[in-house]
């Protein structure tokens, strides 16, 4: 009984010995698992023989049927070296062994137990161009045109034993189906074209036990991305349709700005998301991939936007929702090396001094803050006796005084005036003007207006929060701080609110919606229960016609993304005062970034450590 690959390349059709049909796969690989279950539908065998050895059935069958929860099969091998096995719901093997379970077909272990196998590192095509061109094509174009390599005495020894229990199989059952690694493919048809007997090798194993991954290790050692083995196993379960590799990496962008924007209250443009997604692509081809990986992703998406967006890429996509840390078997710990992962490594610089004292790898283990911490301190946070971190008040301080000198310049520029010159150069000369009506034979010189009184209080607007249709507000928070010294102004500020996003004890990270610096110091009533400016119709108008009412100047300066209203124009006028409006666009939005994050401290205790939390 004879069968070729050759005269078929590039075809359709299964790849058959006998009673037996063969489903070569890449391990690990989604695109494998979603096609063994079409190609199970349509053969119905009665029998199903897998690449595993004898000797782990037991341990592997109990590991299976605790999917979702990941385990590992592990053993000591003679030469003192550990071996570990995943088993994940994403590897073709381990989804052909579930359904054999649900469809109560016999499953036999027909690999041969080997010891020191060596480690290969072979390229593959990306396994989702089996959605362009079908399973059978993708198997037999790879099988023909892979590149020869060295087939170790124990992939000889594996091939033989796998021939000989499909001979057996093949004369006990009418369909077979065998499913394991591709490479293996041509040995074992080669072997199968004469007799076989059985090969000497292990019979029992020792010392193989199980265990329950831990939860922070399925963050780094599974073979696909944790969220794309979720959508998996939710489509294993018939509650979601047959996942797409590119659709799920969208779905996981999307998702990471839903919770970018909720966390540091900033949105990603659609500018950003065309460059994230074809840097990923481009990452993708020029290593020989059509779709991107997780790491990719990773890069595209710190590249795109910034290191705390790619962390929240990392947490979500990372993230194994049924893997709890309470089951009933001992719990392992494993990281990449262990398992001779081919991994790269990922840093974050988050605005957090717990990421940002270190270069942190992916995953961040040692430095980062537990759920279970955060929620303590959560719990802990009175919001009593709230006080400032000092530094930060520096740096908005002097932003503050930036801003007034930055508005002076602005709008003398404005107040300059080019006149012909007569008998004086006046401010000095206007080459653009003079070449510009040169011939009229006259010269241009600038005569610069000085801009009447100084400069007093500052608005900033980063967003006017205005309310929903439900009501809803983004920066709820609203208070008014006064200086503690006499190099502080007053302020008064509307926010995320404190005890909401807590990184560390005490500690509460916020985001300004917007803010009003006035000097000087312990002047300023609390302006959002003043009924004094019940006339504002949002909080923007509110801390502008605060601006206007405290400051001890003639001109106040007003930084927002649209200019102040026509009813706080007419405030000023009434006051005397004149509003210096500037488009919140013409500043880096770097410095404005900075300056927007700020920690409330629950007590002067907390200054004395919150260097350690705050970056």
């Amino acid at each position: 009984m004879n069968i070729s690959l050759k005269n078929k390349e590039g075809s359709s059709e299964p790849i058959q010995w006998g009673n037996t049909r063969f489903f070569p796969v890449l391990h690990g690989k989604m695109e494998f698992a979603i096609s063994l279950r079409k190609e199970f539908e349509n053969f119905r065998p009665d029998c199903i023989a897998v690449e595993f050895p004898s000797t782990l059935k037991d341990r592997i069958i109990q590991a299976v049927k605790r999917l979702p929860l990941l385990s590992v099969v592990h053993y000591q091998e003679d030469d003192g070296l550990f071996t570990y096995l995943l088993i994940e719901p994403t590897d073709p093997l381990v989804e052909a062994i579930r359904l054999g379970f649900e469809n109560n077909i016999p499953v036999h272990f027909i690999d041969r137990d080997t010891e020191g196998y060596p480690l290969y590192f072979e390229s593959a095509p990306d396994p989702y161009v089996i959605n362009k061109i079908g399973y059978y094509r993708f198997c037999r174009l790879y099988i023909e045109n892979a590149p020869e390599t060295f087939h170790d005495i124990q992939d000889i020894l594996r091939e033989k034993t796998m021939a000989y229990h499909l001979q057996q199989l093949n004369r006990g059952y009418h369909r077979v189906l065998w499913v394991g690694g591709i490479s293996h493919v041509k040995g074992i048809l080669e072997n199968l074209n004469s007799p076989q007997t059985q090969v000497i090798g292990k019979v029992s194993r020792k010392g193989v036990n199980i265990a329950h991954l831990h939860e922070e290790s399925s963050r780094e050692i599974m073979s696909e991305m944790p969220y794309l083995a979720v959508k998996y196993e939710l489509f294993r379960q018939g509650k979601e349709e047959v996942p797409d590799r590119l659709k799920i990496n969208a779905q996981l962008i999307d998702k990471a700005c839903q919770i970018h924007k909720k966390k540091n209250k900033e949105e990603v443009s659609s500018r950003q998301l065309k460059i994230l997604f074809r840097f990923a692509r481009n990452y993708a081809l020029i290593t020989g991939a059509l779709t991107p990986n997780f790491y990719q992703l990773l890069i595209a998406s710190r590249g795109a936007v910034d290191d705390n967006f790619a962390y929240e890429v990392w947490e979500l996509g990372s993230h194994y929702v049924w893997q709890s840390n309470d089951p009933r078997l001992s719990v392992l710990r494993l990281e990449g090396e262990d398992l001779f992962l081919d991994q790269k490594r990922i840093r974050f610089h988050r605005q957090f001094k717990i990421f940002r004292r270190r270069l942190v790898p992916v995953p961040i283990k040692k430095l980062r803050v537990s759920r279970e911490e955060q929620r303590e301190w959560k719990k802990r946070f009175k919001g009593i006796h709230i006080c400032s971190y000092p530094p930060e008040d520096v740096v908005v301080e002097g932003y503050g005084r930036y801003l007034q000198k930055k508005a002076i310049e602005i709008k003398a520029e404005e107040n300059l005036r080019i006149v012909p010159f007569i008998s004086s150069m006046l401010d000095g000369l206007d080459i653009r003007e003079t070449l510009r009506k040169w011939y009229k034979g006259e010269i241009y010189v600038k005569e610069k207006m000085p801009l009447r009184g100084k400069v007093g209080s500052v608005v900033i607007i980063f967003d006017p929060d205005l309310p929903d249709k439900e009501g809803k507000e983004k920066f709820p928070w609203k208070v008014t701080w006064l200086g503690e010294h006499q190099q502080e102004s007053d302020m008064s500020f509307y926010s995320t609110p404190a005890g909401e996003v807590m990184v560390g004890p005490g500690i509460s990270r916020c985001i300004y919606g917007g803010f009003m610096l006035t000097y000087p110091p312990l002047r300023v009533y609390d302006i959002w229960r003043d009924p004094y400016f019940d006339m504002a119709r949002n909080k923007p108008e509110r801390l502008l016609m605060a601006a206007l009412d405290y400051s001890p100047e003639k001109n106040v300066v007003y930084v927002a993304p649209t200019p102040p209203s026509g009813r706080c124009q007419s405030f000023a006028t009434r006051l005397g005062k004149k509003i210096l409006y500037m488009p919140v666009g013409i500043f880096s939005p770097i410095k404005l970034k900075k300056i927007r994050q700020f920690h409330v401290l629950d007590g002067h205790h907390v200054r004395r450590y919150a260097r350690w939390f705050i970056s």
